[in-house]
C-alpha cells in the first residue's frame, strides 16, 4: 500500500507528520500502523539513518513484511542484544530504517558507536509511556545535545493516558522535543467523510438477558454499590470522583484505582484494602455472567460460599443481594425437579440463528464467517458448543467442575478444567458445518486440513486481541477476506478495524451481526469505553488550545531548558583561586554503570544532574563512585528475594573483599511510601521483622558495609553526586576487572592476598575481629602453625591477651554436644541468667 491508496484521512494524517515535528494521538483502530509504515518506506534509504523507538516484536515483524511485500529496498533492520558491539556499529553506519529498543541505543549513544551527527531524525511509537519507560527519553536527550537538525515524530492511540496526572500532555512533548500536537479523534470529519463512503451492513442484535440472569445482575450491581459506598465513608478525605458504580464496570477501573491508591496504601485500614479486593471479585462474577456459562458461575461462587471468606470479606456475603446472588445462580443450573439442567447462554442460540440465517443468504455457496471474541476462553466454549451441542458440553462441564465438592483453596481448577484438553490448540479455530438429516440442530467440526474449495460454510472463530496483539485482525482480515462477521463480544477497537478495511480493502458489503445483551453491563461498558475517549479527545483539544509552548521546546537552540545538565547544585566543580592563575581543567564527573542497570530510571537522571556515565559489564557492584566505593542497588522486590535466595550475601562479600567503602543502596519508588513495614510489599506470609532481622545478619557479617536508604530515585541522585564530591574519578578498565578469574591488578591495594576460604574461616573464630585480622593473617604462617602457639603467643600475635584465650580455647578445647536433658526452663523460672564472672 503506498499513500497515494491511503484513505483521505490517512494520507491527512501522513501529510502533517512528514513536514512536521510533532506528537500524533489517534483513536485506537484507526489503523495507525498504516502512517507509520509509510513514513518508514519515505526513509528507507542509505542516505537516511533514522531509529525507530518503542516497537514490539510484532509489530517489527509486520512493518519488515509488509515493505518486502510492497518490494521496499532496503528494508528495515532489528537490533537486538544478539548483534555485538561492532556489528552493531557497522549497521548503524550503514544507514536505514533501525529499530532498536532504548536500552541498547542509550549504551551505544554513550559509548558514541552511533554517528549522533548522521541521524535522520526518530520515530517513536507508544509515546504516551514516555515518562515511564525514562529509556527512550533519555536516548532523545542524548540525540539533541549533539544533533539540531533531526527531526523526532512520535505517535500515540490512547488518548486517555495523556489525562492521568498533572500537566501530562506537556511534559510529554517537552520528553520528545516536539512543539506541535496533532489529534485525529473518530469525530474528527475527514475521518467521518473517509469512513463513511462504503459502510459495513450492521445488524444489531440486542440479546434479552434470561429472568434469572437479570436477577444476578441487579444483585451483583447492589453488592459493588455497597462496596463504593463503604469505600466513601470509610475514608472521607479520600479523593472518590473516580469511584463510582459504572467505572467499576470497566476493563481499566483497577489499573486506575491502583494508580489513585498506590502512594497511600499503606495508610489505608485493611477493611478499605479488602473492599478494593471485593470490587474486583464482583467484577469477574459479572464478567463470567455475560462471557461464561451457568456452570462455571456456579464453580466461581462456591469458592466464594465460606466461612473463611465470610470472615475475610468486606461483609458483602451477609447481605441480601448476596443470597439473592446464590439462590439464582444455582437455579440456573437444576429444574424444579433438582435434576440438572443447566440454563443456556442466550447468545449461543442467537449465534445458531445467525449462523443459519447466514446459510440461507449464502444460497449453498461456500461463505467464511468470522466470528470476533475477546477471550480464549470463549473462543474456546463457542467451538465446544457448534462441535458438541449445548446440553451435552454444559453436561460434560458439570462433571468435571461440580462433579466433585468444590472448595476454597481450589480456584484455579475452575479456570482450567474448562481448557485441559486443549492446551496444545492453538488461538483459532476453523469449524466446518456437518451435514445431518435434522435440519434443526446444526452441527460443525474442527476443521484439520486447509480448506481449497469446500461448498460447506466455514466458521473462524479467533479472539480481538491473541496474546494482546492489536494487530492480528487486520492481517485476519486480509487473508480470509469474510463477507460475514459476528462480533460476540464488544471492542472498540475491532468495531474501527472492520471499518477501516470495509472503507479501503474489501471488494464487497460486509455484513456484520452486532451481539449485546440488552440493558446489560456489556453495553454500559461499551458506552462509558466511548464516552471516555471522546471527554479525553475533548481534554486534549481543550489543552491545545490553550497550552504554552516554549520557542525552543524542540532542543534546536542554546536555551532548552531540558537539555541541561545543571540540575540543582552544578556537578562541575568549581575553579580553584589558589592555583597562581593554573585554572582546573573543567571536567565533569563520571561514574560507571553496569549495563543491566539500565533497566532502571537512575542513570538518565545521573546524566541530568551532570554527572557522566560510563556503561561498563560489572562483576561486582552496580555502580563505582570512585577507585574505594562501590554500590549495590537494590529495589524493595529484589532486595526481597536477594535475601532470601543469599545472592545478596554473595554480593556483599565480593564488594568487601574489593572495595573500602562497599555500600547497599536500598531504594524505593517514589510513587509508594517510605516504610518498610506491613504487607504493602511484603507477601501475607512475611513480616518485615523478617527482613530487618536478616539485613541486622548482614551489617554484623560484614562491618564495613553500609547501608544506604533512599526514597526514590531522585534522591539517589543527589546522594551519588554528593558522595563523589572532592573525590578521585573510577577508571573503568579496572573496574570492569575487578572480579575476573585471573586478573591481576597491579594498582590495587585490594587485591586478593589471601585464600579466601582461610580468610573466612579465620575471621569467624572467637577472638577475632576486624582490628586483629589482618596482622593474625600477616604474622601467622599457617593454621597448623596457629595450633603450636600459647596462649601468651597468640595474645601477643593479635596484641590483645583476652581474645588470645578465647582464640587459644576455640582451637584446643574440646566440644560436648548439649544433652537432651539440659534446659533454661528450670534457670529461667527463678533468678534468671547469672553474669559469668571473667
Amino acid at each position: 500500500m503506498t499513500a497515494a491508496e491511503m484513505l483521505e484521512y490517512e494520507n491527512q494524517m501522513f501529510l502533517d507528520v512528514l513536514h512536521e515535528n510533532g506528537l500524533l494521538v489517534a483513536a485506537r483502530g484507526l489503523r495507525l500502523e498504516t502512517v507509520i509504515m509509510n513514513l518508514m518506506k519515505v526513509y528507507c534509504d542509505p542516505g537516511n539513518l533514522v531509529l525507530v523507538l518503542g516497537t514490539a516484536s510484532k509489530e517489527e515483524e509486520y512493518f519488515v513484511t509488509e515493505l518486502e511485500r510492497q518490494g521496499v529496498t532496503p528494508l528495515p533492520r532489528v537490533i537486538t542484544s544478539d548483534i555485538t558491539n561492532t556489528e552493531r556499529e557497522r549497521v548503524y553506519l550503514e544507514g536505514g530504517v533501525l529499530m532498536v529498543s532504548a536500552r541498547i541505543l542509550v549504551v551505544d549513544l554513550l559509548k558514541q558507536r552511533v554517528p549522533v551527527a548522521h541521524i535522520t531524525g526518530f520515530i517513536v511509537l507508544r509515546a504516551h509511556k514516555i515518562l515511564e519507560s525514562c529509556q527512550e527519553a533519555f536516548a532523545l536527550r542524548l540525540y539533541r545535545q549533539d544533533n539540531k537538525t533531526g527531526f523526532v515524530k512520535a505517535f500515540s492511540s490512547s488518548p486517555e493516558s495523556f489525562t492521568v496526572g498533572f500537566a501530562r500532555v506537556e511534559r510529554i512533548m517537552r520528553s520528545l522535543f516536539v512543539r506541535n500536537l496533532f489529534l485525529w479523534p473518530r469525530f474528527h470529519a475527514t475521518v467521518n467523510s473517509s469512513l463513511d463512503k462504503r459502510k459495513a451492513m450492521v445488524i444489531e442484535l440486542h440479546v434479552p438477558f434470561t429472568p434469572l440472569m437479570s436477577t444476578i445482575q441487579t444483585a451483583v450491581l447492589d453488592l459493588i454499590h455497597f462496596c463504593v459506598k463503604e469505600i466513601k465513608r470509610i475514608n472521607p478525605s479520600l479523593e472518590t470522583d473516580s469511584i463510582t458504580v459504572e467505572n467499576a464496570l470497566s476493563k481499566t477501573f483497577h489499573k486506575l484505582l491502583q494508580i489513585q491508591l498506590d502512594p497511600i496504601w499503606h495508610q489505608l485500614s485493611a477493611n478499605t484494602k479488602q473492599l478494593v479486593a471485593d470490587l474486583k471479585i464482583l467484577r469477574s462474577i459479572i464478567t463470567t455472567l455475560t462471557q461464561g456459562h451457568s456452570v462455571r458461575l456456579q464453580a466461581l461462587l462456591l469458592t466464594l460460599r465460606s466461612s473463611d471468606y465470610a470472615k475475610r470479606s468486606s461483609g458483602w456475603i451477609m447481605l441480601d443481594s448476596a443470597e439473592t446472588l446464590f439462590v439464582s445462580a444455582k437455579k440456573r443450573l437444576y429444574n424444579s425437579k433438582q435434576e440438572v439442567a443447566p440454563e443456556m447462554n442466550p447468545k449461543w442460540e442467537t449465534l445458531s440463528e445467525v449462523l443459519k440465517e447466514i446459510q440461507r443468504d449464502s444460497g449453498g455457496s461456500s461463505q467464511t464467517v468470522l466470528v470476533l471474541v475477546e477471550t480464549l476462553a470463549t473462543c474456546r466454549q463457542l467451538k465446544q458448543y457448534l462441535t458438541k451441542g449445548g446440553p451435552a458440553m454444559l453436561q460434560n462441564l458439570y462433571k468435571k467442575l461440580l462433579g466433585k465438592k468444590v472448595t476454597s483453596n481450589e480456584p484455579m481448577q475452575i479456570d482450567n478444567v474448562e481448557e485441559e484438553e486443549e492446551e496444545e490448540e492453538g488461538h483459532v479455530f476453523t469449524l466446518t458445518q456437518t451435514t445431518s438429516e435434522d435440519s434443526e440442530n446444526t452441527k460443525y467440526t474442527e476443521c484439520t486440513t486447509q480448506l481449497d474449495s469446500a461448498s460447506e460454510p466455514v466458521v473462524v472463530l479467533q479472539q480481538f486481541k491473541p496474546d494482546g496483539e492489536p494487530l492480528s485482525l487486520p492481517s485476519t482480515l486480509r487473508s480470509l477476506k469474510p463477507k460475514y462477521i459476528v462480533m460476540y463480544d464488544v471492542d472498540v477497537t475491532a468495531i474501527r478495524q472492520i471499518e477501516v478495511y470495509q472503507s479501503s480493502e474489501s471488494e464487497c458489503q460486509i455484513q456484520v451481526y452486532f451481539l449485546i445483551y440488552g440493558g446489560s453491563v456489556e453495553e454500559q461498558a461499551y458506552l462509558t469505553t466511548l464516552r471516555r475517549e471522546k471527554e479525553a479527545f475533548d481534554f486534549l483539544i481543550k489543552e491545545k488550545a490553550t497550552m504554552v509552548v516554549a520557542a525552543d521546546q524542540e532542543g534546536k537552540g542554546t536555551e532548552c531548558s531540558e537539555l541541561s545538565r545543571d540540575v540543582g547544585q552544578s556537578a562541575v566543580p568549581s575553579v580553584n583561586t589558589r592555583r597562581g592563575g593554573n585554572a582546573e581543567p573543567n571536567t565533569r564527573p563520571k561514574v560507571i554503570v553496569d549495563m543491566r542497570e539500565f533497566r532502571s530510571e537512575l542513570p538518565a537522571l545521573l546524566h541530568r544532574r551532570g554527572i557522566d556515565i560510563d556503561p561498563v559489564t560489572l562483576q561486582i557492584g552496580d555502580y563505582i563512585l570512585t577507585p574505594e566505593m562501590c554500590v549495590e542497588r537494590k529495589s524493595i522486590s529484589d532486595l526481597i528475594g536477594s535475601l532470601n535466595s543469599g545472592r545478596l550475601y554473595q554480593q556483599a562479600l565480593a564488594m568487601c573483599r574489593h572495595y573500602v567503602k562497599p555500600m547497599l543502596l536500598i531504594e524505593f519508588d517514589q510513587n509508594k511510601p517510605f516504610a518498610l513495614q506491613g504487607r504493602y510489599y511484603l507477601s501475607s506470609d512475611l513480616q518485615s521483622s523478617d527482613i530487618t532481622a536478616k539485613l541486622q545478619l548482614l551489617t554484623l557479617h560484614f562491618p564495613r558495609l553500609r547501608l544506604v536508604w533512599s526514597p526514590s530515585p531522585y534522591a539517589t541522585a543527589q546522594l551519588f553526586h554528593e558522595l563523589k564530591e572532592g573525590k578521585d574519578e573510577p577508571v573503568a578498565s579496572v573496574a570492569a576487572a575487578v572480579g575476573l578469574e585471573g586478573t591481576t591488578l597491579e594498582d590495587d591495594v585490594h587485591i586478593e592476598k589471601y585464600n579466601t576460604a582461610i580468610h573466612d574461616l579465620v575471621s569467624k573464630l572467637p577472638g577475632v575481629n576486624t582490628k586483629n585480622l589482618v596482622s593474625l593473617m600477616n604474622k601467622g604462617e599457617s593454621l597448623d602453625h596457629l595450633m603450636t602457639l600459647s596462649k601468651e603467643q597468640l595474645g601477643d600475635l593479635i596484641s590483645n591477651s583476652q581474645n588470645g584465650i578465647l582464640l587459644h580455647d576455640a582451637l584446643h578445647k574440646p566440644l560436648k554436644a548439649p544433652t537432651e536433658t539440659t534446659s533454661f526452663r528450670g534457670r529461667a523460672r527463678g533468678r534468671g541468667f547469672r553474669r559469668r564472672k571473667t
